[in-house]
């Protein structure tokens, strides 16, 4: 029996929440676990839309694997290496009053844990490693397209123990799938504990120290695409994925084409429960959003997702992009309302559960109640205040209010005794 579990760990520190973003999937037959990091650096965007990918994409059929897409967030909304400073720099040693203490607090008793088998951290490098100096991208200082290990062997004899052998196998395997000849993988170690001081302060050597297999795997910042670079970074999880036997399918060819297409589904967005926003190709800005003054949720459906407000207005990012800034309206939120709304759909009757979307031939009408008055935004008749029983089609709609840039998704809202309850979607096709 397969398990899938999200896991939030929420921790208060200087006014803001600091989250980890654990995303557990679980198989009830093994305790083999496969630990996946991402987003240590907020500007390599490579080391983030990978493992959202792995986490919204593949089945896990056998063992485990857990995922953390965004470890640093709050620097992947600034596309900056580290606001607070290099996080992986902070595991050997940190200040009291860091703002990255209670993040690298809790990722090292994640790493710790009895069950995580394997560690990956990732990462995009400048250039392309060689062993011998080809010029500025192509030398031995660069750190794009390599398995990167502290050393050679743990000390304690175990399973996967031997990082250096698995490296070779991980990068012979790569190799094999190249998308051009040029962007060839090889191993980097860094013998971190003779010569590497700044390693010495890596995640990796921390899991290393404690006898945990860890790896970082780095893609070029010098390739052409955001999906090459997730490409590369898929590539090489699976071949640690089948040498650890974990069984695992995706829902995607993987290739350049379909990656492009995974990468730009931003998915949706809900606030507080009742109010939902298709990311897709939306609007750069929306005005008049129906939200609280003090504290609102957010959820995404894609796990980079994040909010910043920002002079009165909420940005909203997938990772490191900024998909759309959202001009709040307030109201005080109703908490009785309708949980399904009636509406004649292309002469149809349907229920439509609140905060959702519906997708539209021709026409639809809302079915008036007692309970609520209906707001169609974007539509205007003289004198009506309360929306419903009205036949409305796409040419009844002014486009500007449209959510989206083909000017086809519309917002219908329901309030009672003028608190907000809840809106819908409409998909005109």
């Amino acid at each position: 029996m397969k398990y899938i579990f999200i896991l939030c760990i929420l921790i208060y520190t200087n006014n803001l929440y600091a989250k980890i973003n654990l995303i557990k999937k679980e198989n009830k037959d093994s305790n083999t676990t496969l630990l996946v990091i991402g987003g240590i650096h907020g500007n390599e965007p490579g080391g983030y839309f990978a493992p959202e990918i792995l986490a919204t994409h593949y089945t896990i059929k056998s063992k485990n694997v857990w995922i953390i897409p965004n470890l640093n967030e709050a620097s992947i909304i600034a596309n900056r290496r580290g606001i607070h400073g290099d996080m992986n720099r902070k595991f050997n040693h940190i200040k009291k009053n860091d703002k990255d203490k209670k993040i690298i607090k809790e990722i090292k008793k994640i790493i710790l844990l009895p069950n995580i088998s394997l560690i990956l951290n990732l990462h995009d490098g400048h250039g392309f490693y060689r062993k011998k100096s080809e010029g500025n991208i192509y030398n031995p200082d660069a750190w794009g397209q390599t398995c990167v290990i502290d050393q050679c062997k743990l000390l304690r004899a175990q399973p996967f123990g031997n990082l250096n052998n698995i490296a070779l196998t991980v990068k012979d395997n790569i190799n094999k799938k190249l998308l051009k000849k040029h962007h060839s993988f090889n191993v980097k170690n860094t013998n971190t504990k003779f010569d590497d001081v700044q390693m010495q302060q890596s995640l990796t050597y921390f899991a290393v120290k404690h006898s945990k297999p860890a790896f970082a795997i780095e893609t070029s910042k010098n390739l052409s695409s955001l999906a090459q670079k997730v490409f590369y970074q898929l590539v090489a999880i699976e071949e640690y994925m089948k040498i650890m036997h974990i069984d695992y399918s995706r829902d995607f060819n993987l290739n350049i084409k379909e990656l492009s297409k995974i990468i730009k589904n931003y998915g949706t967005l809900v606030i507080n429960h009742n109010f939902l926003i298709n990311l897709n190709n939306i609007k750069k800005s929306l005005s008049y959003i129906p939200i609280e003054s003090k504290s609102n949720d957010f959820y995404f459906s894609n796990p980079l997702g994040g909010v910043k407000k920002k002079n009165g207005r909420y940005l909203v990012f997938v990772g490191n992009k900024l998909v759309t800034t959202l001009r709040p309206q307030y109201f005080k939120i109703s908490r009785s309302c309708h949980k399904k709304y009636q509406l004649l759909v292309d002469k149809k009757i349907v229920f439509v559960p609140k905060a959702s979307e519906i997708y539209v031939n021709d026409d639809f009408k809302v079915i008036g109640s007692r309970d609520y008055r209906v707001n169609v935004i974007g539509y205007y008749k003289k004198g009506k205040v309360d929306e419903s029983n009205i036949k409305i089609s796409l040419k009844n709609l002014n486009k500007k209010y449209a959510i989206d840039n083909n000017n086809k998704i519309y917002r219908v809202e329901f309030y009672k005794n003028n608190k907000f309850c809840s809106m819908l979607l409409v998909h005109f096709k």
